[in-house]
């Protein structure tokens, strides 16, 4: 089998496609190529100057670009109920939302202005809410999906749902694995209840491996300069962003992709390689911690799905 890119996506005119952190990194890449194959790619963005000049700069490659950058703040629910506000109100139909953003800080605990700890409030109560204000929409749209960003740090975490906040000896590196773990608990749990409600809705997970992003070297920005410097020599080994997305890109647009999916790259350790079906940690998968984060996040966020 030749191995999937992002010149293997159909058409995706007509789509209108939602991708969190829409200006950088794998955002970014999958902004583009979304808006390549058609799509109305509206980029999701804290920033709004960097969302514009990204839009400006995909521009410049697909003059046919049909893009636009929103501000959406994922540490604010209030901010994440204004864009999803606006969505509604704009578009009758969304059929692609890819939950993207995404943020690691390897200083002291931060929270949110909602008061969560910010590597969970971000990655998973942020995304969790923007996906429940704008279900209604994707289930008016024809081949809905929600695609949840995984990574391969959720290999090595245990969720404590006593303690989700990591009030408890924090450590940024476990706060972060933590939080890609509920994302894609929350990936598995959204599509056993969609399933079972026969939504049209799919919900899909992807992660990247390990590539080349400018995650890590904002994370590094308050660390002392060896540790800066170790990073900047081991993300040269690794893929580059470009590779990364599309593992992302797939669930998003590869037709025959079934709700519960999880895609990954198929080299060494899932560090790199094509695209394919991959297996989760067990407890990424186990309906019974799916119930009890769903609950969890509910009673955080306020939001409980239609």
């Amino acid at each position: 089998m030749t191995e999937w890119t992002e010149r293997d996506m159909p058409d995706q005119s007509g789509r209108v496609a939602v991708v969190t952190g829409a200006n950088s990194g794998l955002g970014l890449v999958t902004a583009t190529e979304l808006a390549r194959s058609g799509a109305h790619v509206v980029m999701a963005v804290r920033n709004t100057a960097a969302g514009e000049q990204a839009a400006t700069d995909i521009r410049r490659t697909v003059p046919d670009a049909e893009i636009e950058a929103r501000q959406l703040d994922l540490a604010s629910l209030q901010s994440v109920r204004a864009f999803a506000k606006g969505m509604n109100d704009d578009f009758p139909a969304i059929d692609l939302l890819v939950n993207n953003a995404g943020v690691l800080h390897l200083g002291p605990a931060r929270t949110t202005g909602d008061g969560f700890e910010t590597h969970f409030g971000v990655n998973m109560l942020g995304h969790f809410a923007l996906t429940g204000l704008l279900l209604g929409a994707l289930s008016r749209a024809e081949g809905p999906r929600v695609v949840s960003i995984s990574s391969t740090a959720h290999r090595i975490a245990r969720l404590d749902l006593d303690d989700l906040m990591s009030r408890k000896n924090f450590k940024p590196r476990r706060a972060y694995a933590r939080s890609k773990l509920a994302c894609t608990v929350y990936g598995f749990e959204l599509h056993r209840r969609l399933e079972r409600t026969g939504s049209p809705v799919v919900s899909v997970i992807a992660h990247p491996g390990i590539c080349r992003t400018n995650l890590s070297p904002r994370a590094f920005e308050d660390q002392w300069p060896i540790s800066r410097a170790v990073d900047r020599a081991t993300q040269r080994a690794f893929a580059s962003v470009h590779e990364g997305a599309r593992s992302q890109l797939h669930a998003a647009s590869a037709p025959g992709v079934r709700g519960g999916q999880f895609f990954g790259p198929s080299g060494f350790k899932e560090m790199r390689g094509p695209v394919a079906p991959t297996e989760p940690n067990p407890e990424a998968a186990d309906p019974a911690v799916g119930r009890k984060l769903w609950a969890a996040a509910e009673e955080l966020t306020g939001i409980s799905y239609p």
